[in-house]
């Protein structure tokens, strides 16, 4: 087995050389270091501090691969009357036999001889099996296992409220950038790590300012003097733990804070009873000039169920604990303790006025005060020093360790601290959305674009050129077939477009889009509104090459327009007309040649009534059809706009209320966790 000097111990021999050879053996145990196997776990004595007073020791519960540097055999600064140091405790044979068993590398016997001196300079000893902080048995022959806490259970709100987080963080990864949700993100995190450690703890931080008293105040606590303090500053330079329970091992995991800074606070069957489930963590200062001591406060600080703030009458006003700390940490008002620490400096009612001012203070940084019963922080005078005050705060403390709702009452303020900083982007004033007026809008400029307006009064004039071929004269009829035999008609009426005007329908149509985003986004959050207006310029793209499209294709009917039920009539009037000139044309032709008697007056008054006849006739029909070929043209324009209509809200339209339905579930989400209602609506 390997063997290790200290320095220190050699000193030791040379001042005492006359001792017995029991020191001898004492002094060679000493040197030996003794490496412990794989899961047994020793108590030992750890000195705290630079001082030798009695007060300065406390237990230290190594983890299982910590290794054991000898037994301490001596007992300095209060060895008992004739026990000189270094030399063998009294006991006759059976003590030299358990000495001699130490020697020899005995494990059971070096852990009984960490046991045995209880002379009060050692802060307590462990009555029974040592068991680490962590939980876990000794791992010696016997050791019983130990319970484990139960792990920490959320209420039904809390749980549905970290359920809408998710959810809302989940639907808002495409629209928020990284940043935003970063905050939720943690909360999440933080939350579902917390929920698989120890719901029957409880993790107290003790912050405070250089020289604000925040050690003293953690040692007096704790009974012993557990964490370093003095004049030097920064005194405490990692955070230390005390823990008045077993079963933290992984709470202290979480918080970072390394096995050789755990501890026991002394024995006090009363203090145990009453801080059962305590863990107390005294935190370097929040203020110290070294960097990484800042940043370990604010790394424990997120993750602890509640903080004791101490401030002392000279910095209790000081603008950096309330702008960085409890101003941010208002809403935490509920598992955090405000202390006036050194109230035995202050003369007479000096302390109740400055007590005074700093619930002033407290209630500018809108944190509320636990007063008449109602929930807020707790706020306390003290003296760490002279133990005026600990009293009342450990019994306050007692009694928030009972009730065993720190950690959902901090996941639940930082849930509330992380729907605070998201209000802005999830939460408007007004109506959002798109209204019935707003999408008339756009598709009447949609229909502006394509020229519908235009196609309606295109396709009445056609309907009253073919109720004019229809009902007109057989000889304007045959004119007109033999203007069209020479220049054939596609059967469309051409609607040429200037380029300019081309240009100008496709301005329209970029307005028109511009217009209805706008609308859509009045009233959104920026990040949502910006969402909006891209699924708008996304949908547009194309837009006027498809209502180009569309116009041509439904514009104008293939087809002849139908026939009403009197062009039947009217053409039997024409036929009539026809036939009575015919008639008496004939008539009167006989007559010239001879052929038939003469008599110019029938035959005169047929032909004129003929000719006069047709066109009466024609200009008849097309006054009628001036009702028929309206109503036409207001058919032809309304398929022209509807059409015009579909393609807007399929490419614009859609996208948009897609994009409006998104932050409507994203907006309820979020009322969920905020549990508040959300004024907004999104049309």
């Amino acid at each position: 087995m390997a063997t290790a000097t200290d320095p220190s111990d050699h000193s030791e021999h040379k001042g005492h050389t006359h001792h017995s050879d029991h020191t001898g053996r004492n002094g060679r145990a000493k040197n030996a270091r003794h490496e412990l196997p794989e899961g047994a776990v020793a108590t030992t004595e750890e000195r705290v501090g630079d001082g030798g007073s009695a007060g300065e020791y406390a237990r230290v519960e190594p983890d299982s691969r910590r290794e054991l540097t000898g037994v301490e055999t001596g007992v300095p600064h209060g060895s008992p009357a004739g026990v000189p140091q270094g030399a063998p405790p009294p006991g006759g044979a059976a003590e030299d036999d358990r000495h001699a068993r130490v020697q020899h590398g005995d494990l059971g016997a070096r852990t009984e001889a960490l046991a045995v001196w209880d002379d009060g300079l050692i802060a307590r000893r462990m009555s029974g099996t040592a068991v680490p902080l962590d939980g876990t048995t000794s791992g010696q022959p016997g050791d019983a296992a130990l319970r484990q806490p139960a792990p920490l259970a959320y209420d039904g709100p809390l749980r549905s409220r970290l359920d809408a987080l998710r959810e809302l963080v989940g639907l808002s990864r495409t629209r928020l950038d990284s940043r935003t949700l970063a905050e939720a993100g943690r909360v999440l995190d933080e939350a579902a790590a917390r929920r698989r450690l120890s719901g029957e703890h409880t993790v107290v931080a003790v912050a405070g300012a250089t020289g604000s008293g925040k050690s003293t105040l953690f040692n007096a606590l704790a009974g012993v003097p557990l964490s370093e303090t003095g004049l030097r500053r920064p005194t405490t330079a990692a955070p230390i733990a005390c823990s008045w329970s077993d079963g933290t091992g992984p709470l202290l995991d979480r918080l970072g804070v390394p096995g050789r800074l755990r501890r026991r606070p002394l024995p006090n069957p009363d203090g145990e009873a009453r801080l059962g489930g305590l863990v107390l963590v005294d935190l370097p200062d929040h203020d110290s000039a070294a960097v990484e001591h800042r940043e370990q406060v604010d790394r424990i600080l997120a993750l602890v169920d509640a903080v004791i703030w101490v401030v002392d009458p000279e910095k209790y006003a000081d603008a950096v604990l309330h702008e960085r700390y409890l101003r941010p940490l208002a809403g935490h008002a509920e598992v955090m303790f405000v202390v006036l620490n050194q109230v035995d400096r202050l003369p007479g009612e000096a302390a109740e006025q400055v007590l005074d001012d700093l619930r002033r203070l407290l209630d500018g940084d809108g944190i509320a005060l636990g007063e008449y019963g109602e929930p807020g922080a707790t706020v306390l005078a003290l003296s760490a020093l002279t133990g005026e005050g600990v009293g009342e705060l450990r019994e306050a403390l007692g009694q928030f360790v009972a009730e065993r709702g720190a950690a959902a009452r901090r996941v639940s303020a930082d849930v509330d601290a992380a729907a605070a900083r998201l209000w802005p982007v999830y939460v408007t004033a007004g109506r959002a959305g798109l209204t019935e007026e707003a999408r008339q809008e756009f598709a009447a400029r949609l229909a502006d674009a394509v020229g519908a307006t235009a196609a309606g009064e295109a396709a009445e004039r056609a309907w009253l050129r073919h109720a004019n071929r229809a009902c007109g004269t057989p000889w304007l009829r045959l004119w007109r077939w033999y203007r069209d035999r020479r220049e054939p008609s596609t059967g469309r009426l051409p609607v040429p477009v200037p380029p300019d005007e081309e240009v100008t329908a496709r301005q329209r149509v970029e307005q028109a889009v511009r217009t209805v985003a706008d609308r859509a986004a009045a009233g959104l959050p920026a990040p949502w509104a910006l969402a909006v207006r891209e699924a708008a310029v996304r949908g547009a793209e194309g837009l006027p090459e498809a209502l180009d499209e569309l116009a041509v294709r439904t514009s104008l009917p293939t087809e002849r327009p139908p026939r009403p039920g009197w062009w039947r009539i009217a053409v039997f009037a024409q036929m009539s007309m026809t036939l009575l000139q015919l008639l008496g044309f004939l008539w009167l032709l006989g007559q010239v040649v001879g052929f038939m008697p003469s008599s110019f007056g029938m035959p005169l008054l047929m032909l004129l009534a003929g000719l006069a006849g047709g066109p009466a006739v024609e200009w008849g029909c097309g006054m009628a059809a001036r009702g028929p070929a309206r109503r036409y043209g207001l058919e032809a324009e309304r398929r022209l706009r509807d059409a015009a209509a579909e393609c807007g809200r399929g490419r614009v339209l859609d996208p948009l209320a897609a994009e409006l339905l998104r932050y409507r579930e994203v907006r309820e989400q979020y009322a969920k966790v905020a549990g508040v209602g959300v004024g907004a609506r999104v049309g």
